[in-house]
């Protein structure tokens, strides 16, 4: 079930879904930490990864910050290595990891830049990034294995570290979903990726020996438990059925989601993710009751704090990251349809191979959605 098909209560029931001026106060607060060469560390002094950093630039997107939302975009751009990926941290315009670059961190730029464009309907715009997109999902697909996973990155020779992430793989299936949308916008064959996606979505939800094989099972993290229903890897009753099943060891009642099932920590960002998850599966009244108490984390900035340790009644670590404000913003637009790209993550908006939108530019995404799945 989409939100598309759910009530979710009159004007004066959205609005109370979050404070007065909050998309205002929230884009500032990015905007307030973004770099003039268009960088978005998390906060002031700390590094930037590729994936945050497209979480916040979604965020600006959301609020109708374009010009900022793209100068985010061209920073990308302007530092992608000839492979196509991006080191996993830079900080003051350097590289602070050379260690390694991971695939779900270089995959996310095609969610940003299809997110930006369904807000925007900016053509140019999608044919501009085209190259940095094709790039960097050409260099995610060639750490796909023979069973569909993705391995989860490369050192800092290049040499694959073999071994996959559900979370990561999961976040690549949305960013598949998403480079499928750019390349048949402008008319470029996406088939390889399309047969690419379906073997890594099979993968998700038939093939758990294929993730976690060299370490530590992650299934302790929270996001390992709703990125599969978030990303549209798994829909329908398994959604709903996988999200019931852990709900009592990650959801806090009256303060949020857990990051792991093994400490006292609820966390903004992943509370927000949990939020569309909830959404995608059709659970709208836990969604916003979820999404409400979130609030009260943010500071007079405008920024959140990333998370409270309920056993000690303490906010912590002490730092408000421009991608948990990101997340803010991306659950409010799932849960109040602020923007056309509102329902990105929580439902499939797969176009047609034979499709391309040009000439239908004033439709609502939706109504262009081809297969589900």
């Amino acid at each position: 079930m989409s939100l598309s098909s759910n009530t979710l209560g009159d004007a004066a029931g959205r609005a109370s879904l979050f404070p007065q001026n909050f998309v205002r106060r929230s884009a500032d607060y990015i905007l307030s930490q973004q770099l003039p060469d268009g960088c978005i560390p998390w906060f002031d002094g700390h590094y930037a990864d590729p994936w945050d950093h497209v979480e916040a630039a979604m965020g600006l997107s959301i609020a109708g910050e374009k010009v900022a939302a793209e100068r985010a975009y061209a920073w990308l751009a302007s530092i992608q290595l000839d492979d196509g990926s991006w080191w996993a941290a830079y900080k003051n315009g350097q590289v602070d990891n050379h260690e390694r670059r991971e695939s779900n961190f270089v995959a996310y730029i095609a969610t940003g830049i299809w997110h930006h464009f369904l807000i925007n309907r900016d053509r140019e715009f999608l044919a501009r990034f085209w190259p940095m997109v094709e790039k960097a999902l050409e260099f995610v697909l060639a750490l796909q294995s023979e069973h569909g996973d993705i391995q989860w990155a490369v050192d800092g020779q290049g040499e694959p570290l073999m071994d996959a992430l559900i979370t990561g793989c999961s976040s690549i299936y949305k960013s598949l979903e998403c480079g499928i949308n750019i390349a048949t916008t402008l008319g470029y064959d996406g088939s390889r990726w399309r047969r690419a996606r379906a073997r890594l979505g099979e993968a998700l939800r038939d093939k758990p020996h294929r993730f976690d094989r060299t370490w530590e099972s992650k299934a302790r993290f929270s996001m390992d438990w709703f990125y599969p229903v978030m990303t549209g890897a798994i829909a329908g009753d398994g959604a709903r059925t996988r999200l019931q099943n852990k709900w009592n060891e990650f959801v806090v009642a009256g303060l949020g989601c857990r990051c792991v099932n093994d400490e006292p920590w609820v966390t903004v960002a992943e509370s927000c993710e949990l939020t569309m998850a909830l959404l995608a599966a059709g659970e709208v009244a836990k969604a916003e009751t979820i999404y409400r108490g979130l609030h009260r984390w943010q500071d007079t900035d405008g920024g959140y704090w990333t998370g409270y340790v309920y056993r000690d009644s303490a906010v912590w670590p002490e730092e408000k990251t421009t991608w948990t404000v990101g997340a803010m913003l991306l659950a409010a637009d799932a849960l109040a349809g602020l923007t056309p790209a509102s329902t990105l993550f929580t439902r499939v908006n797969l176009l047609d191979a034979a499709q391309n939108t040009e000439g239908l530019d004033h439709l609502h995404p939706l109504e262009l959605t081809g297969s589900q799945r």
